[in-house]
């Protein structure tokens, strides 16, 4: 957090429910109940997975007015509460499906890694008064865990009825992390030039008010 920057009333009550999201979502993906099938344990850990990008999304559809974010927050509400129902509907059929006991311990020691950086980058995200950047630095890690966690599923033998799902993950979200990762660049370089026309070129007084300026929020 910079402290350079006094967080606004709104961006504390963002950040605090987003950090109860957070602790929620950890809570429920560690202690979802795995058996002896990758197929029915990537289910069990990615919908809670889900449901907190479903919540951190409404959250913050409840203080931002822009229009291209709230568009992916939407999307990202609609893509996996959809993501949820499919999944369920074949738990049943992928816990037929199980996997030999060194296969099981190789693919959850690798998600425990995979879950332990997305969990490590989301708790420490950078934390302003601008919620929209908030939202983008937070949920980044988040759609990155999930395209690594279904990309390593993908190369254990799983249900086939999995599969598709596992590929819209994939796509989905790494698409709209490009679209966060342009948002968040477009915003650096509007501050930037903001910076320039009050300051020309002395970096010593940019520097002491970049961060604050930067992330102030644009419509």
């Amino acid at each position: 957090m910079n402290k350079n920057c006094p967080l606004t009333d709104d961006a504390q009550l963002y950040l605090r429910h987003f950090h109860q999201i957070l602790d929620n979502m950890i809570h429920n993906m560690t202690c979802a109940e795995l058996n002896e099938s990758v197929s029915h344990n990537f289910i069990t850990q990615m919908i809670p997975h889900h449901e907190g990008a479903i919540e951190m999304s409404r959250n913050l559809l409840c203080f931002s007015p822009n229009a291209v974010l709230r568009d992916i927050a939407l999307t990202i509400v609609t893509e996996q509460t959809r993501s949820i129902q499919d999944m369920l509907a074949i738990l049943c059929k992928c816990r037929e499906f199980t996997n030999c006991r060194p296969a099981l311990c190789a693919y959850q020691n690798q998600v425990k890694d995979i879950f332990r950086r997305m969990f490590c980058s989301m708790r420490n995200a950078c934390a302003d008064t601008n919620i929209d950047n908030n939202f983008m630095r937070e949920m980044i890690p988040h759609h990155r865990g999930a395209v690594e966690f279904s990309a390593l599923t993908l190369k254990y033998c799983i249900c086939p009825q999995l599969k598709p799902i596992l590929r819209q993950i994939i796509v989905s979200q790494n698409q709209e992390i490009c679209e966060m990762e342009h948002l968040l660049r477009c915003k650096s370089i509007a501050g930037t030039k903001h910076l320039t026309s009050i300051y020309g070129d002395d970096s010593s007084e940019k520097q002491s008010v970049s961060i604050c300026t930067e992330n102030k929020r644009t419509d």
